[in-house]
């Protein structure tokens, strides 16, 4: 294991240095490929659902809450104006520098820090609630964070989590990137924590009781739908990563296919961008 401190940048100069903690490969490449966009548009357009998550939950005064995976705070910074004592990780520091910012703009207090969800560094039992959006399903070893996301919950208490699923828009997505580069041998889909019934196999006997629910969640940006397509290759940092790996005409071919997948599932007609995306939203009670 050893420690660093990286400098994070955005375009208005230097504003945080961030303590990092590397404990093998599979986090460093992980923490390149979060590096590699700028996450904050792409989080900023589904804040709203993310809010509601959060509301539907009822955290509250006096809950501690943990966000593993919080990226820019989107669930983090809900809860945290709920009053509930709030702590979130990442595993990319960049992506823990904007949401310092996000949170000292929104006026609230969340303390954000550089993590793994496969080792989270908190104490077994510590949260009343432990949520995740779109964040933990894409890590290497699902299994590994199963389990730490029920650790780290006091018994009884509850893991949250929102999961894309493999239909509509987030699967054609994926798969998109997958056609044109085939996943390593043996690699998990994230997209599996989006089925019910593998979300049962990787909690086992860790919960006493789950509950399922699927749900959409709007990505909406102020621009059309062409300049929303190029956000995606410019920003999200797994895209920005395949492209990097690609030859000229494959990387053409990726390209345009996020950009007739943004158009086709655009639903906005003022000359804006919204993309309804499929979620699978669950509880689990930890036992």
């Amino acid at each position: 294991m050893y420690q660093e401190n990286i400098t994070c940048f955005d375009r208005r100069g230097t504003f945080a240095e961030v303590r990092v903690r590397s404990e093998d490969t599979t986090a460093t490449r992980a923490r390149a490929i979060w590096m590699a966009g700028d996450l904050v548009p792409i989080a900023r357009s589904y804040a709203a659902g993310a809010a509601q998550f959060i509301d539907r939950l009822g955290v509250g005064r006096g809950d501690t809450v943990l966000d593993v995976a919080c990226g820019t705070g989107n669930l983090a910074i809900p809860a945290a104006r709920s009053g509930a004592r709030v702590y979130g990780i990442d595993i990319a520091p960049y992506v823990i520098a904007q949401a310092r910012l996000e949170a000292r703009a929104a006026g609230c207090h969340v303390d954000f820090d550089v993590g793994n969800a496969e080792s989270l560094a908190f104490m077994d039992g510590l949260f009343d609630t432990t949520v995740t959006m779109f964040g933990a399903m894409f890590s290497s070893r699902p299994e590994a964070t199963a389990a730490e996301l029920v650790r780290v919950t006091r018994g009884g208490g509850r893991v949250a989590m929102a999961n894309l699923t493999p239909d509509g828009f987030a699967g054609r997505y994926f798969s998109a990137h997958a056609s044109v580069l085939p996943p390593p041998r043996g690699r998990r889909n994230p997209l599996d924590w989006g089925q019910e019934e593998k979300v049962r196999a990787l909690f086992g006997d860790f919960v006493s009781s789950m509950t399922f629910a699927r749900r959409t969640i709007e990505l909406r940006f102020p621009m059309p739908p062409s300049a929303a397509s190029k956000l995606f290759t410019t920003c999200f940092g797994p895209t920005v990563k395949t492209l990097e790996s690609l030859d000229a005409g494959n990387a053409r071919e990726l390209r345009n296919e996020i950009s007739r997948l943004v158009h086709t599932h655009n639903v906005a007609t003022d000359g804006t961008t919204a993309v309804s995306v499929e979620f699978l939203e669950v509880q689990a009670r930890v036992a």
